[in-house]
């Protein structure tokens, strides 16, 4: 067999390097991921099937006003690059459906959160909760159908802190790893506006660990077999999650589970989504595994 010379090899090290993806090359080329689930959700005691959808993409922000920005040269002192989660859950309940809706805007460079929004829409009423991340506090504000629910507020920050709805992305390891195999790290950690709306419970920090397995893991779900690395995150309150993350770039999210809500990927495709709005457009849910409405 003809091996290659120094010089060839070196040349062919080069060019692989050269060639994978780093989180620029990536996520600037003007489409966004999403990625379609099987959701399995318990709620009122009862198992529930749905389906659920991330969409992540980069946007210009407005980290005084964090909102998008249109025109980014205006002020470009003002605007950071958001790396954006919208993950949309819908699922069955005996006659009502729920729709939920979570964004979770974070600073690109490193993934730290600057806003998370909640919406939940279901035959009662309506739910939308703001948490905006400021160095002098998490300040959040909701808005109710229900009654003593409204009203603002101010968390205390923890350095170093964990919002769970930022695992979706921080654990992608989009930049490198967040753990090395093995390695567990004690956190503060923030429920999920999704988990507190379910189970009516307050803001408030509690800990958590998050471990990473020594071993990949092979997973199997709607969407073929994946190897994955595997993170469990064991909450205070006594939920234990588990995440099965695709080992090869760009790592997306195979599976979740909280026990009481399972995510298992179905399909997932690169699309400027947003230019997707015609008639006959339906057709790339299929390359997500969803169903047509």
């Amino acid at each position: 067999m003809r091996t290659l010379g120094p010089i060839a090899a070196l040349i062919m090290i080069a060019s692989a390097a050269l060639a994978a993806p780093t989180f620029e090359s990536h996520w600037r080329d003007g489409r966004a991921e999403l990625d379609g689930y099987r959701l399995t959700i318990e709620r009122y005691g009862e198992i529930r099937q749905g389906e659920a959808v991330m969409i992540f993409v980069t946007e210009p922000f407005s980290e005084s006003q964090l909102v998008k920005v249109d025109d980014p040269s205006a002020n470009p002192a003002d605007t950071f690059e958001a790396l954006k989660l919208n993950l949309v859950r819908d699922f069955q309940t005996g006659v009502y459906d729920y729709n939920t809706m979570v964004s979770v805007f974070t600073h690109a460079a490193d993934f730290s959160p600057a806003k998370i929004t909640f919406t939940s829409a279901e035959w009662c009423g309506h739910v939308y909760e703001e948490l905006r991340f400021r160095p002098e506090g998490i300040e959040s504000q909701i808005f109710s159908y229900f009654e003593g629910e409204s009203g603002a507020s101010t968390l205390t920050p923890e350095p170093d802190g964990v919002a769970e709805d930022n695992l979706f992305i921080t654990l992608r390891g989009l930049r490198g790893a967040p753990l090395e195999p093995g390695e567990t790290r004690e956190v503060a950690f923030l429920p999920s506006a999704f988990q507190r709306r379910l189970w009516h419970q307050p803001l408030a920090w509690t800990t958590a660990e998050i471990e990473r397995q020594v071993e990949t893991e092979i997973a199997e779900v709607p969407a073929g077999e994946f190897e994955t690395i595997v993170y469990e995150v064991r909450v205070a309150d006594g939920r234990t999650g588990r995440f099965n993350v695709e080992l090869e770039y760009p790592h997306r999210i195979v599976r979740w589970d909280w026990r009481s809500e399972i995510g298992e990927l179905t399909g997932s495709e690169r699309m400027a989504y947003w230019q997707l709005n015609g008639a006959g457009d339906e057709s790339h849910l299929e390359a997500l595994g969803l169903e047509r409405n």
